[in-house]
């Protein structure tokens, strides 16, 4: 009998879960194939509606569904911390003293905040004058915050990279303008958006185009700032250089790390916990039959379930072909495809992979559209609310999204366009 081992029940792993169990739908059902799913509890979140929940704009209940409702037929779920994987045994430990062997292992146990990491962060005033919105509890505790708060200086500091959907502190602190502003208190609120990076974004016109769009808001920006330690009750933000900034209401994007197994597991991940991948094919550079997608990896390209739903797409097809007994495919190549939240029922649409910035132009129909590629629209906007009926329906049960290819194109996209932005 085969045995498939997927670590995490989160997007990428239920993803690949559906998908695996759609192509060996007969070997399941004969038998002959045996997939098993690990997680630790039985609550999934969507994490994207976590960014509206502090402000009022999504509510807590509708973003948590069972786990077991997206597991198909025919695959095993078991319940269970891990405590490591053995490379050399084929071997997967959980703490709970069960021990699953594999043919085939998929890592797909994304990845953790860990406030505690950043020294004073989650001292005094943790809860009360500094939140984060990463994990349910953090955005619903911000969400209290802010239904209260009068203003004053605002912060939103993301501690380092790599974080889960690198866009969503600008959609924090662009949708923090407009609740204000509704709310009549923007005079009285200070914004300021501090980040590691040396710009806004990490790709140069994407960073011009939403740099440009913190200087119309009024945001200020703070970058090349690595967080050193908070100063809860002072209300201070202080750098490894010994910058400060101040602030009333801190809003952190905590240091992310992987899975605490993976660096008890002999050589597959780095010193963050992320598995040591391979940008292209997904198989791990531990061993040739180990893989890892989404968020668990360590791939120089957003974290995010845009991204999670296309590598699942060429990891089925890899994993087929290593039982096999084939050569891999080296068709990964980066893509990204997601929304910005930018306020006032406007958002923009990034589209890029490892080798292609975002540019300006039409998505996913070149004259058509009827979707904006760097540029604000309220279609885009509908489309990010969209997006979350589509993740519960279509992508959580492996099936792609019609027109939406895995691999970037480069229709409907301008190079001369995106002179403007620069």
């Amino acid at each position: 009998m085969t045995k498939v081992v997927i670590l995490g029940a989160g997007t990428a792993g239920t993803v690949m879960a559906n998908r695996l169990a759609r192509t060996y739908r007969d070997r399941l059902r004969k038998g002959t194939m045996r997939i098993t799913l690990v997680d630790q509890d039985n609550t999934h979140v969507y994490q994207p509606g976590l960014l509206f929940l502090p402000f009022g704009m999504a509510k807590a209940k509708s973003l948590v569904k069972p786990r077991a409702a997206f597991v198909p037929k025919g695959v095993g779920y078991v319940a269970g911390e891990i405590d490591r994987v053995s490379p050399d045994d084929d071997r997967v430990y959980l703490t709970n003293g069960t021990t699953l062997d594999y043919d085939a292992l998929i890592v797909a146990t994304g990845t953790r905040v860990a406030p505690q990491e950043t020294e004073g962060l989650t001292g005094p005033g943790w809860g009360e004058k500094m939140f984060e919105f990463y994990t349910l509890e953090g955005a619903q505790a911000l969400a209290a915050q802010l239904a209260t708060w009068e203003g004053g200086r605002l912060v939103l500091n993301v501690v380092e990279m790599p974080i889960k959907c690198p866009v969503a502190p600008l959609e924090f602190v662009f949708l923090a303008d407009y609740f204000f502003t509704r709310r009549g208190t923007r005079h009285k609120t200070e914004i300021t958006y501090v980040t590691p990076l040396d710009n806004a974004f990490t790709k140069p016109i994407a960073a011009n185009r939403l740099g440009r769009l913190l200087d119309e808001k009024g945001i200020d920006l703070v970058s090349e700032f690595s967080a050193g330690d908070v100063d809860g009750p002072g209300g201070l933000l202080v750098s490894w250089d010994e910058r400060e900034v101040e602030f009333d209401l801190l809003v952190s994007v905590p240091l992310h790390q992987g899975a605490a197994f993976i660096g008890r597991s002999d050589g597959l991940g780095d010193e963050m916990n992320f598995v040591l991948t391979d940008r292209h094919t997904l198989q791990a550079m531990r061993k040739e039959n180990i893989f890892a997608i989404g968020d668990a990896t360590n791939l120089p390209i957003t974290k995010s379930g845009s991204v999670a739903h296309f590598e699942a797409e060429v990891l089925v097809g890899n994993v087929e072909r290593f039982l096999a007994g084939m050569p891999l495919e080296p068709a990964f190549d980066g893509h990204v495809n997601c929304f910005v939240e930018t306020g006032y029922h406007k958002a923009l649409l990034l589209d890029f992979n490892y080798d292609v910035e975002p540019l300006p132009g039409k998505f996913p129909f070149p004259v058509l559209g009827p979707l904006a590629l760097l540029n604000e629209s309220r279609l885009n906007h509908w489309g990010k609310l969209g997006f979350e009926w589509v993740y519960w329906n279509v992508l959580m049960h492996g099936r792609s999204v019609p027109t939406v290819p895995t691999q970037l194109t480069m229709r409907g996209k301008s190079r001369e366009a995106a002179q403007t932005l620069t």
